[in-house]
């Protein structure tokens, strides 16, 4: 890689996609699933064992340290979970490769010579102290390189500890089986990143294995793995722990609406039994009221009846007297009438007969004349 491509890179690194304005990098983003979650989390196998032994090769997934950027930027403000993904993704292949070593270790028990058990266990205690002697070369040079001199001469001493253990063990393995058979190379699969290891290895071979870059990228994504896994169950645990305060939370608020609401209906209750019973004293009320309207009435009326009643008897008595005197007067003034009638009858008969007397007497003189 150029200068040029490592410095973009450091830039995309740090600023995320969106450093430089470019909009086509912006199309896929992180939470994209054709992004690679491992690569997010900086564990992918594929970057790690990228140009050993085992080199898998390019990822299927995109690889973009700018979404890397993007992805830190974001879980700081929430949780994505996809430290699940990529916990999935490296026990695959964890699982793959303890498959193969469980192969490997099966092909050299059918092709090494068998050993009792007792020769056996001080075999593997001489590889454990190999393991030891190399994992702390590979530590010493490490600090070496670093500058932690003193440390690194520390572990040095250690390691000549170890050297002398191994002589002793080495001694007793090779006291307990013939020289014919010692003479042949023991090989043994390393549990970590399968490879082979042998008995008689020197010192330089065992630190360039354990100090390697295909077995420090193995112990890094079984480190990588065992932390996804705790981060995975505390995030569960959490999550769980949340649900179950919300449950609590939402089931005493229940509760407490149950409670409210059996309280409502009992504050409903009483308003309406209270309305009720005001309903009822006022009916009563209005009832009393009426009742002694009526009665009122009932005596008002019987008062104006009485009354009247007497007004009627009384006024009965003066229409009879009036109707009395009234008739009376008409008798007296038809007997005046008749009286009246009898004299105009009368003097009319006495005129009428004075006319025809006169007459008489008129025409008695007029024929006595004549």
């Amino acid at each position: 890689m150029s200068a040029q491509a490592q410095m973009r890179a450091l830039l995309d690194q740090l600023m995320g996609t969106a450093r430089d304005g470019d909009e086509t990098r912006q199309r896929v983003k992180f939470t994209d699933d054709r992004v690679c979650k491992s690569h997010l989390l900086d564990c992918c196998p594929h970057d790690i064992l990228a140009g050993t032994r085992m080199d898998l090769g390019e990822c299927t997934k995109i690889h973009d340290l700018a979404l890397r950027a993007d992805y830190e930027i974001a879980s700081k403000e929430r949780d994505l979970f996809f430290e699940l993904d990529a916990m999935d993704h490296l026990e695959s292949f964890i699982a793959e490769c303890d498959r193969r070593t469980e192969l490997a270790k099966k092909r050299l028990a059918e092709t090494q010579e068998e050993i009792s058990a007792e020769v056996s266990a001080k075999a593997e205690k001489v590889h454990e102290l190999n393991e030891d002697i190399g994992k702390l070369l590979a530590k010493a040079e490490q600090l070496g390189a670093e500058g932690n001199v003193d440390e690194s001469q520390k572990i040095l001493m250690e390691v000549e500890k170890v050297r002398a253990k191994k002589k002793e063990a080495e001694e007793e393995y090779r006291n307990s089986m013939p020289a014919s058979s010692f003479q042949q190379q023991k090989l043994r699969v390393c549990e970590v990143c399968s490879a082979y290891l042998g008995l008689h290895d020197n010192d330089r071979r065992l630190a360039d294995h354990f100090g390697g870059k295909l077995h420090l990228g193995f112990i890094q994504i079984r480190e990588k793995l065992d932390q996804l896994r705790k981060t995975v169950a505390e995030k569960q645990e959490k999550r769980n722990q949340d649900r179950l305060r919300r449950r609590e939370e939402r089931e005493r608020e229940e509760r407490m609406g149950r409670r409210s609401g059996s309280r409502n209906r009992d504050r409903r209750r009483s308003r309406s039994r209270e309305r009720r019973r005001r309903r009822s004293r006022s009916a009563s009320r209005e009832r009393r009221k009426s009742r002694s309207r009526s009665r009122e009435r009932h005596r008002r009326h019987r008062s104006r009846s009485r009354s009247h009643s007497r007004g009627h008897r009384r006024g009965s008595r003066d229409r009879s007297s009036k109707h009395k005197s009234s008739r009376d007067r008409s008798s007296r003034e038809k007997s005046r009438d008749r009286e009246r009638k009898e004299k105009s009858s009368s003097e009319r008969r006495h005129e009428s007969t004075n006319g025809k007397s006169r007459s008489k007497r008129s025409e008695e003189r007029e024929a006595g004349e004549i």
